[in-house]
């Protein structure tokens, strides 16, 4: 059992109370309920108290000495940060791919040329378990020294029962093993492969038969996701393909609307998605109809940076009533980044979105998109000790000076694991 942890006079502290039930919509994504100059009691993993230094050291004064004590003086301590959308474990990368695109060449033309999904595929393919594990596992520091404490990571580049399967064991076992907590995502829809790309419904029909009875079976995932595009896969067959994986338990989740409009978000209102994300390209409609379900909508807007795109809409969503959550997406293709911070900046410059919107886009929205709401996401008592300290006087300095990592002190289940900006 590890010792108590005392987190002492942080500057702010940004709680996000209350909000364990449902995402944060419209006003209160604004609503972050800042206490100024706080301290937070863990204990066994766990929140304990939250208040005024000198109240918590009264409560739990038999208990100091055994404390270990973090001074947060002039910092920012934030829930730890929720990233709801990558495709973490891949082999490959694909650097050449963006020469292309500075040549001009478009993300579908590279990706119907054999590039794109299409190159990560091969290359993970040809990468053996253990290789894509410790690969893997240094991508997942490096999340914990930006402030992560969660993410999603999404099959996708095996298309193929064996290979698909090898990338989602891969995410099993980094979950159990590495302190960081990896959420499982099955897509064996991520694209078709290059020999059925005449046939595509074969390859449907192969993903609902035959990969999707697997997965289940040895339960390696709990979200199943279809890459909905022109080009890639219809909305037609993208709700056979979720519907088929809510007949095994596996809750929907969908790219949509990310080239091209294409109904992509009316179908995951339609199937009850977790989530629908990208959605540069969503319809009023379709917006319209995710507010009305409470699908959340992961914006990833280092995507369209990276692919010189305009981002999604971010403003209009939230004034439409979408909950809204912020993720890295990342991936070797087209956000090869682990920058939660740097997405955040993102949120703010290139989505319309304001400070403590942002905020709420990377915590408890995005555990919400992930379903770990009543776990993180917010500093409550009772929840996980996943924390943050920024080293920056208020909260604001985490958008205004953009491109720069201000994580100092990462606590994950009431241990720290990274100190002075440095993994312990």
């Amino acid at each position: 059992m590890s010792k108590p942890l005392f987190i002492r006079n942080a500057n702010q502290i940004l709680t996000f109370q209350g909000s364990s039930e449902s995402p944060l919509t419209k006003e209160k994504m604004g609503e972050p309920h800042v206490i100024e100059g706080g301290s937070v009691w863990v204990e066994d993993g766990k929140i304990q108290d939250i208040g005024s230094d000198e109240e918590l050291a009264g409560r739990y004064r038999e208990k100091l000495t055994d404390a270990e004590e973090i001074d947060a003086t002039g910092k920012v301590l934030s829930p730890g940060l929720v990233d709801p959308h990558t495709h973490v474990v891949y082999g490959g990368s694909r650097e050449e791919e963006f020469q292309m695109r500075l040549n001009g060449k478009s993300y579908m033309e590279i990706m119907n040329a054999g590039g794109g999904i299409h190159a990560t595929t091969r290359a993970t393919q040809d990468t053996d378990e253990e290789q894509l594990y410790e690969e893997s596992k240094s991508r997942l520091d490096q999340f914990f020294l930006h402030g992560v404490t969660t993410v999603e990571a999404k099959s996708g580049y095996g298309l193929s029962l064996e290979h698909e399967l090898k990338q989602l064991r891969v995410a099993k076992r980094l979950n159990e093993d590495h302190a960081m907590d990896v959420v499982s995502t099955f897509m064996g829809a991520h694209a078709v492969p290059m020999d059925l790309k005449e046939t595509p419904e074969v390859f449907v029909d192969h993903v609902i038969n035959e990969m999707l009875p697997e997965v289940a079976k040895e339960e390696l995932a709990e979200f199943n996701d279809v890459f909905c595009e022109k080009g890639v896969f219809t909305p037609e067959q993208s709700r056979r393909i979720l519907e088929a994986g809510k007949e095994y338990g596996l809750k929907p989740k969908i790219h949509a609307d990310e080239i091209e409009p294409y109904a992509g978000a009316e179908l995951a209102a339609e199937v009850g998605a977790v989530s629908a994300d990208h959605l540069l390209k969503a319809s009023d409609e379709g917006v319209k109809q995710m507010a009305e379900q409470g699908v959340v909508g992961v914006l990833l807007p280092g995507t369209a940076f990276f692919l010189m795109a305009e981002s999604a809409n971010g403003r209009k969503m939230i004034d439409q009533g979408v909950p809204v959550a912020l993720a890295t997406d990342c991936n070797p293709g087209s956000s090869p980044t682990v920058s939660q911070p740097f997405i955040m900046n993102l949120g703010a410059l290139k989505m319309g979105m304001t400070m403590e919107e942002v905020l709420s886009a990377v915590t408890i929205n995005a555990a919400h998109a992930i379903k770990r709401g009543q776990e993180v996401g917010s500093i409550e008592k009772g929840k996980k000790a996943d924390l943050v300290l920024f080293d920056v006087p208020n909260y604001m300095k985490l958008q205004y000076h953009y491109g720069m990592n201000h994580t100092h002190t990462v606590v994950k289940n009431g241990n720290v694991v990274v100190e002075g900006g440095q993994l312990v």
